[in-house]
């Protein structure tokens, strides 16, 4: 049987003891992603940049799929972290790629007042597979070159 979908652990983060992705019930539609270690997303200011929360993780899916990066629904709430870029999009062929070996991040901010920490091992966000329509008159031929924020260079 061939590989379809699935998570690996990404290159440096072999002996970090990084758990792969699983779904809590048979009917979740996201994969729980753990942070790789401890982090310290400080409270926001006005013109920071968002704190990058390291998964140690890569995926792979078809070429016609991705995967989306989606907050936990308790992380504002309770932790005051939101996504700088809302839902992360992960493309196929970030998988491998010769910058970061297709280690996914997630970007937080945090909006309490004071800061929050992240441990290892504490589930940070879902990562959700889909599948994707092209248009009739869709002629993309670009190949990536590289890893995070390398799609349109």
């Amino acid at each position: 049987m061939g590989r379809t979908r699935g998570f690996e652990v990404a290159k440096g983060f072999e002996d970090k003891e990084i758990n792969l992705p699983v779904r809590k019930t048979k009917h979740s539609a996201g994969y729980d992603i753990e942070a790789a270690e401890d982090t310290v997303v400080p409270a926001f200011k006005p013109g920071m940049k968002p704190t990058l929360v390291k998964t140690g993780l890569k995926a792979y899916c078809e070429p016609d799929e991705f995967f989306m990066l989606c907050n936990r629904s308790s992380n504002p709430g309770k932790k005051g972290l939101v996504m700088a870029n809302s839902v992360g999009i992960i493309d196929s062929d970030y998988y491998e790629n010769p910058d970061n070996d297709g280690h996914f991040m997630f970007a937080f901010y945090n909006m309490k007042e004071e800061d929050t920490v992240i441990k290892k091992g504490d589930c940070i966000g879902q990562a959700i597979f889909m599948k994707y329509l092209i248009t009739d008159d869709d002629h993309a031929e670009g190949e990536r070159t590289g890893g995070f924020g390398s799609t349109s260079k």
